[in-house]
């Protein structure tokens, strides 16, 4: 890896650490309810650099605010690295597999859908261990995470839009001074 790239890496985590950061402050009608506000860095990161870096990113975030947090180890740091990673994950296949199938708003609502049913999966079986619980709550989470996910999404869409016009700004720039 190039030293180019652990420095995007590095920012773009900061980024997405400060993001985390900051929906912390932010009051939750539900407690363990996020939007989910870091997901739109590791949505860009993926579209703009690819999976690895975007796994890197989610890696990094995850642990820095579980540290920072005081819950390095414990289920919420569990329950988070599962759905961050799955969610990465999956929004990467579905990238790879159909690049122009799925808008950046498509692939935030099955990042979330995916986050979401890995938390609960790891919540059944490493915490709750009953059924009845989980079905309980699904629905409510899965209304949830495809709202934030939609918002997050067209957000990331919005970010992107603009990031791709000011990459041209900048080659225009450059091919007028050679």
């Amino acid at each position: 890896m190039q030293q180019q790239d652990k420095y995007r890496i590095a920012l773009l985590s900061a980024f997405a650490l400060g993001l985390h950061g900051f929906e912390n402050l932010l009051p939750s009608p539900i407690p363990w309810l996020r939007l989910g506000l870091a997901n739109i860095v590791t949505l860009i990161t993926l579209l703009l650099y690819g999976m690895r870096p975007a796994v890197m990113v989610t890696l990094i975030r995850v642990m820095l605010a579980s540290l920072i947090a005081g819950s390095f180890l414990g289920p919420a740091f569990i329950l988070s690295l599962g759905g961050g990673i799955a969610s990465t994950l999956i929004m990467g296949f579905a990238l790879h597999i159909a690049p122009r199938l799925f808008s950046t708003m498509g692939l935030s609502i099955i990042g979330a859908l995916f986050h979401n049913l890995a938390q609960l999966f790891l919540a059944y079986f490493l915490f709750i261990q009953r059924i009845e619980a989980i079905l309980f709550i699904t629905p409510v989470i899965i209304l949830f995470g495809t709202l934030t996910g939609t918002v997050n999404g067209a957000v990331s869409a919005l970010l992107m839009k603009n990031l791709i016009k000011y990459d041209q700004k900048i080659q225009n720039v450059n091919e007028i001074k050679q």
